[in-house]
């Protein structure tokens, strides 16, 4: 792969072609995986923004690849669903799964043609921008959380102006929905879709994007999936029975002796450890009159409350189902969703998850399949991350062998 102006360590070509042909499989023609080859090498390699016509320069690839390139994202029919669930079979072979997370990504646009794109607060800078939200679900590996499926919210006129559907060509099934029956949705796609998709603890955070926390709970439950959920203080559980109380985790923690308390050590981020305070409620609660019709059974659940670390921080709430496992395995379960967040803010500086210019929303889905196999690829498989190095003219034996490398697509039929 030196012909391609990159400096790649031995071994790359091949690593690269062994993980699309696991993850790619579902792809049934062999042009479209040649495709698929040649973009995620491109977000893997192009320095900057990584739109069709920079990956094609960055890897010097014949003329009309960034044609081919365009074509394979924003035209081509291929189904994502089948090659997002071999993506995460394949993280779940090489790392032993931790947990299931949910984090949101917001992608900037300007106008208002790109698919799904709407005004929203932005929570990290307090500013109202134009942009799309994704949904993104990662699978957690206890050092890092991989990508693996992804849901455009359609806020707006996005769910029932046919118009912008047609031309963003998006199914009659893709409608406008909150964001927990995204979650729930995941959680479908993980238990029945794919049953060789690892069973493990869902990890969420259901404080700020969520409006029905007791029934995304209920859900997981009816399911019988195990979950760690942070939930906002006036969470509203039962406690007691026949005649059960209504009260909120944050009062029910005020409570005389409700509070069994328990310490132990974390690593610091910056090195060494330190000390962690939480308390856990000394009985079972169960969910509220809302989320306990839709469980559908009387399950019972632990809330755990770990204390505010200064008068500036207020107190955090956890509701589990993880009734056999010890607090500090718990806490740690909930820690996935800070390595969520972080892979989000890697996925915007380093794999072009920002980059897409189609506007379509085939598109928008093939291109965050790309992006998050680029990412798995990167740290499952040792791949180097090398920077291409300036271009330079090709001599013609090199133009054949990256023409033979893309494959006979390259000339810009598409995909």
């Amino acid at each position: 792969m030196s012909s391609l102006g990159v400096r790649v360590a031995a071994g790359e070509r091949e690593r690269i072609q062994t993980f699309v042909e696991s993850v790619f499989n579902p792809l049934h023609r062999a042009e479209q995986r040649r495709w698929a080859r040649a973009y995620l090498w491109g977000l893997l390699h192009t320095p900057g923004k990584k739109t069709p016509r920079r990956m094609a320069e960055a890897g010097l690839l014949p003329a009309g690849a960034a044609h081919g390139l365009h074509q394979f994202i924003n035209s081509s029919t291929w189904a994502w669903e089948p090659v997002r669930r071999a993506l995460g079979r394949t993280i779940a072979a090489h790392r032993p799964a931790y947990a299931w997370t949910v984090a949101d990504l917001l992608i900037p646009k300007q106008g208002e043609h790109s698919v799904g794109v709407h005004r929203r607060l932005d929570q990290a800078t307090g500013r109202i921008i134009n942009c799309q939200r994704g949904v993104g679900l990662f699978l957690a590996t206890g050092t890092r959380c991989f990508p693996v499926d992804w849901s455009l919210v359609l806020d707006g006129a996005w769910d029932w102006d046919d118009l912008r559907r047609r031309r963003a060509r998006i199914p009659e099934a893709e409608t406008g929905r909150p964001v927990g029956a995204f979650v729930l949705g995941f959680a479908a796609g993980v238990t029945a879709a794919d049953p060789q998709l690892p069973k493990a603890p869902w990890v969420l955070n259901l404080t700020q994007r969520c409006d029905d926390a007791s029934g995304v709970m209920a859900g997981l439950a009816r399911r019988e999936l195990d979950f760690v959920c942070e939930v906002d203080p006036g969470q509203i559980v039962l406690v007691g029975r026949p005649a059960p109380r209504v009260i909120t985790v944050g009062d029910l923690m005020e409570e005389p002796h409700a509070r069994q308390p328990h310490a132990f050590m974390r690593p610091s981020e910056h090195g060494g450890s330190k000390a962690v305070r939480v308390n856990v409620y000394a009985g079972r609660v169960r969910l509220s009159q809302r989320g306990a019709a839709k469980d559908g059974v009387s399950r019972t659940y632990h809330v755990l409350e770990q204390p505010s670390a200064d008068s500036g921080q207020p107190a955090r709430y956890w509701i589990t189902s993880l009734m056999s496992r010890g607090v500090e395995e718990v806490m740690a379960l909930a820690r996935s969703q800070v390595g969520a967040r972080t892979t989000v803010e890697r996925l915007r500086e380093r794999f072009g998850v920002l980059d897409f210019e189609g506007r379509s929303f085939p598109g928008w889905h093939h291109h965050m399949t790309m992006v998050s196999a680029a990412y798995a690829y990167q740290h499952l498989c040792g791949a180097p991350g090398a920077v291409p190095t300036p271009a330079t003219r090709l001599s013609a034996a090199r133009v054949e062998a990256v023409d033979r490398w893309v494959g006979a697509g390259a000339k810009g039929r598409g995909a």
